[in-house]
């Protein structure tokens, strides 16, 4: 009986641990502005980006699990390229992150680390603008005025990081994640409005530790809002903010107590540093947490781009 008990204390806690770490945290705390900003057709973008975030975990209250805190850093190379689509803009990302970090807390009363590092889930995005933005060489996209555009994306997240049956804790989720997502963008001057909605949606987990059991997760609903100041060409600063709710995860179809409602805030300062190389700066915060990382998380990457006769 006691070995029993003992088994199944350590499963809830680690089942927490495992479902709050990297893979749900990226996916449902970004903060994207400008997602979807036009660009002459034939535009590449190379990104390096490094990420820290530090900061609480909430778990579901029936846990043995108090002051639960995890430190993550993330280095990310992506690629960037825009094309004519069907006439309209539209373009393609593709992500690969590598994270290392430690999580910790009080499990039964006493203190348990644990810390891993390795290949988080890669993802491509590709997305189209349906209106206000048809496909534009350099000099077409020159004297181009903006006022609105309205596009649409899906995000396509494949399971090849890291994951091991036998660990409670892992990088990867594996498992496919998709998120078909609608936004909106309106130029007033020098500001521009964004307003992003959008669903991530789950396949199963049928070898969640030990390897013999099926994980589920409900969808969750994501919206962003972002208002930026373009102070001149290639250097503009903007606060972001995001509401995502839902979540609620099932272990052989039992379910968990932790739907997520939560919302960060934050903000974003680019800086051109030569006519082919910018700078990006980005902070934020949890605004309000039930269950999941109230983080707070520091950004900053490095583009480069070519192509399309700039």
């Amino acid at each position: 009986m006691f070995c029993s008990a003992t088994r199944l204390l350590i499963q809830c806690a680690g089942l927490a641990l495992a479902l709050l770490l990297w893979p749900e945290i990226s996916a449902s705390q970004e903060l994207e502005p400008r997602a979807y900003s036009v660009s002459p057709v034939k535009t590449n973008f190379v990104v390096l980006s490094n990420a820290y975030a530090a900061g609480d975990l909430t778990f579901d209250p029936s846990l043995p699990v108090e002051d639960g805190s995890a430190n993550i850093n993330t280095m990310v190379a992506g690629y960037f390229r825009s094309m004519n689509v069907l006439g309209r803009s539209g373009n393609f990302t593709v992500v690969v992150p590598y994270s290392s970090g430690t999580v910790q807390g009080l499990l039964a009363g006493e203190f348990t680390q644990v810390s891993r590092s390795g290949l988080r889930d890669p993802s491509i995005r590709f997305a189209i603008n349906l209106y206000g933005a048809p496909a534009m060489h350099l000099k077409e996209f020159a004297s181009w005025n903006k006022k609105t555009v309205i596009g649409a994306s899906v995000v396509v997240v494949a399971p090849l990081g890291q994951y091991d049956t036998a660990k409670l804790v892992n990088i990867g989720s594996n498992r496919w994640s998709f998120k078909p997502e609608l936004g909106w963008s309106r130029r007033f001057g020098r500001w521009v409005l964004d307003a992003y909605g959008g669903v991530w949606l789950f396949t199963d987990n049928k070898t969640f530790y030990p390897g013999l059991r099926t994980r589920s997760q409900a969808p969750i609903v994501s919206t962003q809002f972002h208002l930026t100041y373009n102070i001149r060409p290639r250097l503009w600063a903007g606060v972001n903010a995001n509401f995502y709710s839902g979540g609620r995860t099932s272990i052989d179809r039992v379910p968990n107590q932790d739907l997520q409602k939560n919302s960060r805030f934050g903000g974003t300062l680019s800086i051109p540093l030569t006519r082919r190389q910018s700078f990006k700066f980005s902070y934020s915060t949890g605004a309000y947490t039930t269950i999941g990382a109230d983080f707070q998380a520091f950004a900053v990457g490095w583009q480069y781009f070519w192509g399309a006769g700039l």
